[in-house]
């Protein structure tokens, strides 16, 4: 419980310091935003290139910066433009924002998929890590914020992290399909990059993400045998897992996780043009310009905005989205069509109210049933927020083994745990993470070879 409490003031001193500074005006300087940048439109004929191919390549214009506030000490961070798919296989373009550590070890590359839950450009990571850049609404970016702490947890494994903006150039959030190619091609993206970044185009790959990061990086692990079959990945771990969509809805409405519906339902939209239509014709007039917030706000302000409400007063039919091709939409971005070829950790809290625990036993056992090699580890006193944080440090350990090579157990077995910082090994690295964040925000190199201890 100390090292719980101690992380979470980390993140929460952090945080005052970073929104008691006033936010510098547009006229001092600050990143462009996707929207309005030329480097997110890719070049004409781009649909001819492979997936994964890089169409386009620079240096992250303003540094990586923790909190848009405090600047990370990296040796490199890069933007990669790169051909990927929609969720109906057709051309599209992402970037991956490749994040390099001093002394790094050009063999070993971590994707992390960040849990963004947002419907708008302007939100993704590649904008988002930036120093100064804008929040999209109160406190909107947050969480993408905090998250840097865990890619930086990684880096001072001297691996590199690669950082894909899976929701695409439209903000497609749940478009999960999408999210799953655009995780695999960044990976080839990154690993084709070795003239930009210096990353080994053999090296060493696994997946992480949370929450909204973990339906990415499941969706990548269901989609790679079929999509990218050539990619070695190791290992992906899978935390606060998401699996259907569906359920969610009628967990979180009139929740304080409410603002994930109208993100959600908007997210869809770019994607779907008869979700498109319920927009236009079954949102009530007198809630269509709060409902609409949504389309330019970032999580934590969604947050903000819908906590509480009911969803479905939104609505002129509250039965609309429990129509056929409604579900089937759903269900089609859920978790479970496939089963992973590679190694699976699944770390989640038995009180996670935004997905039931049991559904993420169902896709377990899915897995299972299908020859996956899978780790399913219950966090008996965590819930779904808190979970982030307790089960971060055995998703590192059971990474690093997956980067040096140790093999897994074959077939499944399942853990339950009081607390995930109970596990071996899992307080000291939960010790070394919030010493090397604070001492990476003050400044210090981040990198294995200059962190002293290596978690």
């Amino acid at each position: 419980m100390a090292f719980r409490a101690a992380w979470l003031l980390v993140l929460y001193l952090c945080a005052l310091a970073a929104h008691a500074i006033p936010p510098p005006l547009e006229a001092r300087g600050r990143p462009v935003l996707p929207e309005k940048d030329p480097f997110y439109i890719p070049p004409e004929g781009y649909e001819k290139a492979a997936p994964g191919e890089i169409l386009r390549s620079r240096e992250v214009p303003y540094p990586i910066a923790a909190f848009t506030t405090f600047r990370i000490n990296l040796a490199g961070a890069y933007q990669l433009l790169y051909r990927s798919s929609d969720n109906f296989g057709k051309p599209t373009a992402t970037v991956t924002t490749v994040l390099v550590p001093h002394k790094a070890d050009y063999n070993k590359v971590v994707s992390y998929q960040v849990a963004e839950d947002a419907a708008s450009i302007n939100c993704a990571p590649s904008y988002a890590l930036q120093l100064k850049s804008a929040t999209g609404g109160p406190f909107g970016t947050i969480v993408t914020q905090a998250e840097l702490l865990l890619m930086i947890a990684a880096l001072e494994k001297g691996w590199v992290v690669t950082v894909p903006d899976f929701e695409g150039p439209k903000g497609a959030f749940l478009a999960n399909v999408r999210a799953g190619y655009a995780v695999l091609d960044g990976i080839r993206a990154t690993l084709a990059s070795t003239k930009i970044t210096g990353v080994n185009c053999k090296a060493r790959v696994t997946m992480w993400g949370y929450s909204g990061g973990s339906l990415a990086s499941g969706f990548a692990a269901e989609l790679q045998p079929a999509y990218a079959p050539e990619l070695k990945i190791a290992g992906v771990a899978l935390g606060g897992t998401v699996p259907k969509i569906s359920t969610v809805i009628g967990s979180i409405n009139k929740s304080i996780f409410t603002g994930l519906i109208p993100g959600g339902i908007i997210g869809l939209s770019r994607e779907y043009p008869v979700v498109e239509s319920i927009l236009r014709t079954q949102i009530k007039e007198e809630k269509k310009e709060k409902f609409m917030k949504a389309d330019n706000q970032c999580f934590g302000a969604n947050i903000l905005t819908y906590a509480f409400d009911d969803m479905y007063a939104y609505l002129k039919d509250p039965d609309i989205l429990n129509l056929k091709y409604v579900t089937e939409i759903l269900d089609y971005n859920s978790m479970g069509s496939h089963v992973p070829k590679i190694p699976v950790l699944i770390y989640k809290a038995k009180n996670d109210v935004i997905s039931p625990w049991n559904e993420t036993v169902a896709i377990f056992d899915r897995y299972c049933a299908g020859g996956a090699d899978v780790e399913f580890r219950t966090d008996l006193t965590a819930d779904h927020a808190s979970g982030t944080i307790t089960g971060a440090p055995q998703a590192m350990i059971w990474l690093d083994e997956r980067m040096r090579g140790i093999p897994v157990e074959k077939g499944c077995s399942k853990e339950t745990q009081l607390t995930g910082l109970l596990e071996p090994g899992a307080l000291r690295v939960m010790s070394l993470t919030i010493i090397h964040a604070l001492l990476d925000i003050l400044g210090k190199p981040v990198g294995k070879q200059l962190a002293g201890k290596s978690i």
